[in-house]
């Protein structure tokens, strides 16, 4: 199966990356800077797994549209400000039998992709991973975490999805998981980055700071049951057990966790607001969820972007 990645990152090289070790025919979607310093450094990843490097093939949008070359499946890893781009990067990589499944986090890239490509290449898709790349251009995964869940949207186990599985599974430190019900599984993932991203832009601070000041684990509790309350008025109630796993990992003393997001925030990088608290504020308001510390930190990242764009 001819698998094309488009970024190579922190969250695409690592996936990547980990495909390619494992022998799958994995090519990279590159541009700029990052394909000059693959091309001159190969990919180099720093994991709990096991290092390791290789020399990746990458093609970049220019390359891609002059070769005509066609892809079966296409791993969409970018962030969500860059997916526009990157979808007339990868456009013409797309051919009658290619699927497309997006690991970016949220649901709004769904309604892009289809919009672009029709509903009927794209699967639902999310991962999870804890990974940053070091000025010296090194992927470097910050815990053992490392999954990527896919499936059919409607949740049929149909024999591409079959294919795709089996294409997935078997790599070191990759977790592929083929979701019965994929899109609760992104609401999820969607709920956990939600309030984590809330708690650490409003604190400006890590999990572990937050839970040691006065107040901090209800201010963090508070933050999960506005997520949660979200996620159940569009009919993905995170469940019980999973609520009370978040609220603690959430008020966890010493914790040094914090969102990648913040992370971005603290670099004076992008951020992904909209995509984001923009669009789960949004989808809460809709149906009337209350959701004042969710709104606080969406205009708090606003105004951290036009400050951004002005400077």
């Amino acid at each position: 199966m001819r698998t094309l990645m488009i970024g190579a990152g922190a969250t695409g090289g690592y996936f990547g990356g980990r495909l390619a070790q494992a022998g799958r025919d994995i090519t990279f979607l590159v541009r700029g800077a990052r394909e000059e310093q693959l091309r001159r450094s190969g990919l180099q990843v720093r994991s709990p797994h096991g290092d390791f490097a290789l020399a990746p093939k990458l093609i970049t949008a220019e390359e891609l549209r002059a070769s005509a070359r066609l892809f079966d499946l296409i791993l969409v890893s970018t962030k969500a400000y860059s997916l526009e781009a990157a979808i007339e990067d990868f456009a013409p990589a797309i051919g009658p039998g290619t699927s497309i499944v997006p690991m970016l986090n949220g649901m709004r890239q769904l309604e892009v992709l289809d919009t672009r490509f029709g509903a009927e290449r794209v699967l639902g898709g999310s991962c999870r991973i804890v990974s940053d790349v070091n000025p010296e251009g090194e992927i470097v995964q910050m815990s053992k975490l490392g999954d990527l869940v896919y499936g059919e949207r409607n949740g049929e186990r149909t024999r591409r999805i079959e294919a795709i599985d089996a294409e997935l599974q078997g790599a070191v430190g990759l977790n592929a998981v083929l979701a019965p019900d994929v899109l609760s599984a992104m609401w999820s993932k969607w709920f956990l980055l939600a309030s984590m991203n809330v708690v650490c832009i409003l604190s400006r601070g890590t999990v572990g700071e937050v839970a040691a000041v006065p107040h901090g684990p209800d201010f963090s509790r508070a933050v999960v049951d506005e997520c949660a309350a979200i996620a159940t008025a569009n009919g993905y109630p995170p469940k019980p057990a999973f609520l009370a796993e978040q609220a603690a990992r959430l008020t966890e003393a010493n914790s040094t966790l914090t969102s990648s997001m913040y992370r971005d925030l603290v670099k004076g990088a992008p951020v992904e607001a909209d995509h984001i608290l923009g669009d789960f504020l949004a989808r809460g308001q809709a149906h009337g969820a209350h959701a004042p510390l969710i709104r606080a930190a969406f205009v708090q990242l606003k105004v951290y972007e036009g400050q951004r764009s002005r400077s």
